[in-house]
């Protein structure tokens, strides 16, 4: 991809290297077994964003890139207070998960004689992380109304010091030997909360375990080295003994080696990784509908209070089906709703006669045969009911007047090269989220119309 990619990393002036965090990377990997591919290496050359790696020879699908042994994994079961943070694991449980992996990084940090620091050599600066979490509350609100991250970033910030003082600070104060007095702050588990979102990897359940708590996140070196792409040539496999990180798809020389976080949208990037992909190069991109925003849509539709408190009680029963919360979205894609039947359902009970609601909820929602022309595909939305259309594109226009600018605002932003240079790093990460999710929007409008 030409444009920016990913800015998990600072890097510093362009062509200035200082090889010595690299060199005594590698060096550390050759002690501990983590066994790099000769055709390819670790540089801010050549990459999208500081640290990458990149192929010094081309590389076909399927073949190992590195192997990072399970024991230079670093977790709550590999640090060196690992037999403490077992004993006291019922003491650490937080809704996160993610207290234990904290603690281990706030003790190895600032332990003199740490396994893992020439790792820790390679990470950014934590005051320069660009997670939206660090923004100041005005300048997130101004630049991502409209987007969800304020509200998502809202209930971190909520979220984290609630853990801090309440589990974490009177764990390392009952611990003083282990914590220093600079690992107890509050500024610093911000920082290590997001570095974990932006670097952690999280092992999937095997589909016999689907039904337990998901697996603690783990601290992967060199695999977090890799930049994101939506469109990525490699990825992480999990076998009992080691991690192996594998090519995908062929990469030639010279280009940089892409993993991927997963399917995200640009707003979650930001809100976890502090960086975007530029439109239209994140395919994975989605916009969202609150669900409230559906049901204020169709109460504009109702003229007295007789139909008002018919829709209240379709709404109810949405929620009893569990298709609907106070607190959902509908999440629409580029070329697919992903909500589908969430979104089917609530158009189908809002705009049903009311005769046929009765007898609909009389069978609790069974019997009703889903026909073709409701199918909820990007491309069949101009095939359904009139009243559906008319409801969805209402509430495409509701959802709309949440963000502070127009799409024509936006696009006369991107298509001036000049102005768009200006535009402060954290206003044109911002201005992409915006954009791509409005693009979608108006997708639907025309859709719809």
């Amino acid at each position: 991809m030409a444009t920016q990619a990913k800015r998990r990393r600072v890097a510093g002036p362009a062509g200035c290297e200082d090889p010595a965090p690299v060199a005594g990377f590698l060096s550390w990997c050759r002690r501990v077994g983590l066994e790099l591919s000769p055709k390819v290496a670790v540089s801010r050359q050549g990459t999208v964003a500081g640290y990458g790696m990149v192929a010094r020879e081309s590389v076909q699908p399927g073949e190992l890139l590195f192997a990072v042994p399970r024991a230079a994994v670093l977790s709550q079961h590999t640090c060196s207070i690992s037999g403490l943070l077992e004993r006291e694991r019922g003491a650490l449980q937080s809704q996160s998960g993610w207290v234990p992996l904290l603690l281990a990084l706030l003790h190895e940090l600032q332990a003199p004689a740490s396994p893992w620091s020439p790792y820790f050599a390679l990470w950014p600066e934590l005051g320069r992380l660009e997670h939206p979490m660090f923004w100041p509350e005005d300048e997130r609100r101004r630049l991502l109304q409209g987007t969800g991250v304020p509200e998502a970033v809202e209930k971190d910030l909520a979220s984290i010091r609630s853990e801090y003082y309440s589990i974490v600070l009177p764990f390392m104060e009952a611990h003083p030997d282990l914590f220093s007095p600079r690992a107890r702050s509050l500024e610093l588990y911000h920082q290590l909360v997001a570095l974990v979102m932006a670097y952690s990897f999280q092992e999937p359940l095997e589909e016999e375990e689907d039904e337990q708590e998901p697996n603690s996140p783990l601290m992967v070196p060199a695999a977090d080295i890799l930049n994101h792409l939506a469109n990525h040539n490699a990825h992480l496999e999990y076998s009992p003994s080691c991690l192996r990180m594998v090519a995908t798809q062929p990469i030639p020389k010279g280009h940089e080696i892409f993993n991927t976080y997963g399917q995200m949208a640009n707003w979650q990037l930001i809100h976890m990784y502090g960086f975007v992909e530029p439109y239209p190069d994140n395919t994975d991109d989605t916009a969202d509908i609150q669900m409230v925003t559906v049901r204020e849509a169709a109460l504009q539709g109702t003229k007295v209070e007789a139909e008002r408190l018919l829709l209240y009680e379709r709404w109810d029963f949405l929620c009893k089906l569990e298709m609907v919360g106070e607190e959902g979205a509908f999440v629409i894609g580029r070329e697919e709703v992903l909500t589908e039947e969430e979104l089917t359902t609530t158009l189908k009970v809002l705009c049903m006669p009311a005769e046929e609601f009765r007898e609909f909820k009389d069978q609790d929602g069974w019997g009703d045969d889903k026909r073709e022309e409701d199918s909820l595909t990007i491309t069949n939305i101009p095939k359904l009911k009139a009243s559906w259309r008319q409801l969805l594109r209402d509430s495409v226009l509701l959802t709309l007047q949440t963000y502070a600018t127009d799409l024509k605002t936006e696009q006369d932003l991107l298509s001036n090269k000049e102005v768009y240079t200006r535009l402060s790093w954290r206003e044109q990460q911002a201005l992409q989220v915006r954009y791509g999710q409005k693009m979608i929007l108006h997708q639907l409008l025309e859709l719809t119309s």
